[in-house]
């Protein structure tokens, strides 16, 4: 096989991920509007044929005491349980279950027979109905089959074709290892899950070791990573494990063959062929656990909670090989054998077991015991944060079923209750920006740093809303707190007066304004240049209320670097700088030429951290030129290491030796990679199509967040 340029030289710079946003790789085209499709969809019809489904058990891989719902929400929570809110990646979104890594986890063992039992639906609706939305719903209609009241139902989630390149599911080179903690036992900080290849924890117990307590410390961690408290956490286990049962017929290692991305092609992309027995049904090897929690397994009760907490549990290996907790006392009622006519003696798993030796959490689960509709009601809330947490705002969600209450989870804004802003207006109020004690690279740099908070992984973020002006952001060292408190008070002062002075009900939100001060200095500088460009502006933005924005939640969107604005917080980085900026570009949806551009846009106004010379290649900061590109790829400059910081780099004048400027790799980069210098080399030689090109990029950073606008 052929070595890729990556295999030759892994240390060089992957752009993969921003690959991906300059292409659409699936086959539907550009115009396609899921949006649309989706809401044509006959939706109540799909419930009813998903509902029929349940318990239609087929020969070739049967139901489960002759119910398809414990598959499919299994199915359904592992799609959406991958989200981890470090950098809002992973979650049901795209249906990415469907590719590799995912559809060959280990933890993911026999959800490809799920998805394979859903084919004829999917069939049916064909691009009406996404896999990622589908694969949702399934869970959910499971559930209320079983007689689950479910909060809710949202759809609009588009398919990808493709796996997401820029998701790092963790270090390891081996399935269910675990070199991803420090020694204090936390988590690598981008992670959600403590094992390559599971969604949150060994089921067995930490590093296969079944203690409770640890294993309770496990699960904090990693639902924490995932957006949930303990009381969403205790309430999603308890309720999953109220369904279905764990399959470890004998030990997998020695009767299951490989998964999906392994198998021969003979298997038509199925995977964990065994030859156990029948290879399904009683024989069936899943994760090596064998038995059911409860005694009604296709019934929404408080059976597992009545379990867990009313009886005593010692740990042993089961017939799978794998550590599961088997009761001591008698008295507990045995469930049906899934596929004979006998009974089979529930079990817990350590992770059920830390429920309860875990104080605050066995707190909790004491409750939903005592108050089994507090125990429904929570976790019916929990379960549709889970499955969309992922989706982003409100405004996104389709559907009969979305709840009319929002979340705080979703990071609500008000209804805009005035007229925005029009061309006159707008005008005028940029004159008064520029004419205000602001300078252009404060107003470029407070425009960037609301608006750069945005993820479309989870499509948090971003400037709409203004919720620059509260805690976190307002104090962020990245966003120079005191230089931000003196921009804010300018922007209210502006914002004041003209709501005051108008009486046409034009009213101008901080939101929209924080964005046209950035959009007239850009319009300045590129008129400093000779160009006479228009920066493109849509109004509409509204300002967020304080009490609706979850502190604590918007802390997991700070920056520990920001390359754009060349920036290198404090401590040290798993991954280099310039790798930092790659991931960063990808969660702002941008190519290889965006970022190019951006960098040396923002470069060029000297829009850069404290105002500092660093990148900065020009002498006019009050111009938009291409400066930064032909300074940078010119040969009078030689460049190496300063010993002051491992992060700067000093350039020398080959003629005199004198010191003319100062960059970091973020900077660097564009002039040593040679993807990134082909693209800074046509902006080095045309300097009009860079300057269209900034102005572009820039409004697609500004607008990102509107989805009002689609």
């Amino acid at each position: 096989m052929s070595k890729s340029n990556q295999d030759w030289w892994p240390n060089r710079l992957d752009l993969a991920a921003l690959d991906q946003n300059t292409r659409d790789a699936g086959p539907l085209g550009e115009g396609f509007d899921y949006a649309e499709e989706f809401q044509s969809l006959d939706y109540e019809q799909v419930k009813e044929d998903l509902e029929e489904l349940m318990t239609e058990s087929q020969e070739w891989w049967p139901a489960d005491y002759g119910h398809y719902g414990p598959l499919f929400i299994r199915m359904a929570w592992h799609s959406a349980g991958t989200y981890r809110t470090t950098d809002g990646r992973g979650g049901a979104s795209g249906g990415t279950q469907r590719f590799a890594p995912l559809g060959s986890w280990p933890d993911n063992a026999n959800l490809d027979k799920a998805r394979r039992l859903l084919w004829p639906v999917k069939q049916k609706y064909g691009k009406k109905l996404s896999w990622a939305d589908l694969i949702v719903l399934a869970g959910n209609v499971a559930m209320e089959s079983m007689g689950f009241d479910t909060f809710g139902f949202a759809g609009g989630r588009e398919d990808e074709f493709e796996p997401d390149e820029s998701v790092d599911w963790g270090p390891e080179n081996e399935m269910e290892s675990w070199d991803r903690f420090d020694e204090d036992d936390e988590l690598e900080d981008h992670l959600g899950a403590t094992v390559m290849g599971l969604i949150y924890v060994n089921p067995e117990g930490p590093e296969g070791e079944p203690d409770p307590e640890w294993s309770a410390q496990r699960i904090r961690q990693s639902f924490d990573r995932m957006a949930m408290n303990d009381k969403e956490t205790a309430a999603l286990i308890a309720g999953g494990h109220t369904f279905g049962k764990v399959h470890g017929a004998d030990d997998p290692d020695e009767h299951v063959g490989p998964e999906p991305a392994a198998a021969p092609i003979e298997n038509m992309g199925l995977g964990w062929e065994s030859d156990y027995g029948s290879g399904k049904g009683d024989d069936t090897i899943t994760s090596g656990i064998e038995g059911p929690w409860n005694s009604t397994p296709t019934m929404w009760d408080t059976s597992y909670l009545d379990n867990l907490l009313n009886y005593e549990w010692e740990p042993e290996k089961g017939p799978g090989g794998a550590w599961q907790w088997t009761p001591v006392d008698d008295g507990v009622e045995n469930a049906p054998e899934a596929h004979g006519d006998g009974e089979q003696t529930p079990m817990m798993l350590t992770t059920d077991v830390a429920l309860k030796k875990d104080p605050d959490y066995r707190e909790v689960i004491e409750e939903f015991q005592n108050d089994p509709m507090e125990f429904l009601d929570s976790f019916s809330k929990a379960w549709y944060k889970l499955i969309h947490r992922d989706m982003g705002p409100p405004e996104r969600f389709l559907g009969p079923e979305v709840p009319e209450e929002t979340m705080i989870w979703q990071d609500p804004l008000p209804d805009r209750d005035f007229q925005p802003v029009g061309d006159d207006a707008a005008e005028l109020l940029k004159e008064e920006l520029l004419d205000s004690d602001l300078s252009r690279s404060q107003l470029v740099k407070t425009a960037w740093a609301a608006a750069f908070t945005y993820r479309d992984s989870d499509k948090r973020g971003g400037a709409n809303g203004a919720r620059i002006r509260f805690e976190p952001q307002r104090s962020w060292e990245v966003n120079e707190p005191a230089e931000l408190e003196e921009a804010l008070e300018t922007y209210e002062a502006i914002q004041a007066e003209f709501n005051d002075s108008r009486e046409d009900g034009t009213r101008v939100s901080l939101a929209d304004l924080i964005v046209l001060g950035g959009n007239a200095a850009i319009e300045a500088a590129a008129a400093e240049a000779g160009y006479d460009i228009d920066v493109p502006f849509e109004s509409g933005r509204v300002d967020a209320e304080e009490e609706w924005t979850d502190e604590e939640s918007f802390e997991a969107l700070k920056p520990k670097v920001d390359g754009f604005r060349n920036y290198v917080g404090e401590g040290d980085f798993d991954r280099k700088l310039e790798e930092l900026l790659v991931d960063k570009s990808d969660l702002l949806d941008l190519t290889p030429e965006e970022m190019t551009v951006l960098v040396g846009g923002m470069r060029t106004l000297g829009a850069t951290y404290q105002d500092s010379d660093l990148g900065v290649l020009t002498d006019d900061t009050d111009t938009l030129d291409n400066d930064f590109f032909t300074n940078l790829l010119g040969m009078d400059t030689r460049w190496e290491q300063s010993d002051e910081s491992e992060h700067v780099y000093e350039g020398y004048d080959r003629e005199t030796g004198d010191l003319e400027w100062e960059g970091t790799r973020f900077d660097l980069i564009f002039g040593s990679h040679d993807r990134l210098r082909a693209l800074s080399e046509v902006y080095a030689s045309d300097e009009e199509q860079f300057v269209e090109d900034f102005v572009e990029t820039w409004h697609k950073v500004m607008t990102l967040d509107r989805f009002d606008l689609d």
